[in-house]
């Protein structure tokens, strides 16, 4: 069962971010802009921001992401991260990393939570790996990641936050045994296909039935090797509203989790009180 929490002692309003990238396969480069971004978004006073899936590298050269990827814990990417938060002040979802796995031929695609001092407050494992396969464009994310297995939130002055990364999306039960967070933020790397067909739908049903705001940062445009991402990065409201949203092109979405406005819907409308299995 869910139980509904006080607002007495949450912050009143709370602007958020989502960085859009379009990554690619050097990490520096990726760095810098993912910085630039993040910077962005802090100067237009976001206390949240949030990075896309697999920001540090998005290359079709599986060798290579082995390389990249570093022990939990320590290493350029993680620092980078802490780093940003503690520089900018903000809480960062850092989208995902590649981290070694106990399996030395797999990883793990990790997302990484740091606060405003630059520690970190919680890490996410994705569960649901991506397979996908339309004519040419085929996708096995089994076939080199290791799964999650283990629901993840943390707590903020702003509210519960529950995080997901792209594919996770189709699986509501996910979000269900979260409790009732106020925030789901699911960075992605949605295909276009996939994306047009169902990136906004499954986001506004998120939102609707978990009665919270979902921030969603994503992918956009062409890769290495011809990969081609949606982009449509987006924050909607528990109504199902979408505040903002950046079709294309690399750049920032933002918007305000007000929670009056989160008080008045669960108050109108009190579905997560009346779930029954």
């Amino acid at each position: 069962m869910l139980h509904p929490r006080s607002f007495s002692h949450q912050q009143a309003e709370t602007r958020l971010a989502a960085v859009q990238m379009t990554s690619g396969p050097e990490w520096f480069a990726n760095r810098d802009r993912a910085a630039v971004l993040l910077a962005q978004a802090a100067d237009a006073g976001a206390e949240l921001v949030a990075l896309p899936e697999f920001f540090p590298m998005i290359n079709p050269d599986v060798p290579a992401r082995f390389v990249l990827a570093e022990e939990d814990g320590a290493g350029p990417m993680q620092d980078f991260l802490a780093e940003q938060a503690q520089k900018l002040g903000i809480w960062l979802v850092g989208g995902s990393l590649p981290l070694k796995s106990y399996c030395a031929d797999k990883l793990t695609n990790t997302c990484l939570v740091y606060g405003p001092d630059g520690g970190r407050v919680a890490r996410y494992d994705k569960i649901h790996l991506f397979g996908f396969q339309q004519g040419e464009e085929r996708y096995d994310e089994a076939a080199t990641l290791v799964p999650g297995h283990q629901p993840v939130t943390f707590d903020t002055p702003f509210g519960r936050v529950g995080l997901g990364i792209c594919y996770d999306l189709r699986f509501p039960e996910l979000f269900r045994q979260l409790d009732a967070v106020d925030l789901l933020v699911l960075p992605s790397a949605f295909t276009v296909p996939t994306g047009q067909a169902h990136w906004s739908l499954l986001l506004r049903a998120r939102a609707v039935e978990n009665l919270c705001y979902v921030l969603a940062p994503a992918q956009t445009g062409t890769h290495a090797g011809g990969r081609k991402t949606f982009g449509h990065s987006m924050l909607i409201d528990p109504w199902g509203e979408v505040l903002d949203c950046l079709s294309e092109g690399e750049g920032v979405v933002s918007g305000v989790l007000n929670a009056a406005r989160l008080q008045e819907v669960r108050s109108q409308l009190p579905a997560l009180e009346h779930r029954r299995l």
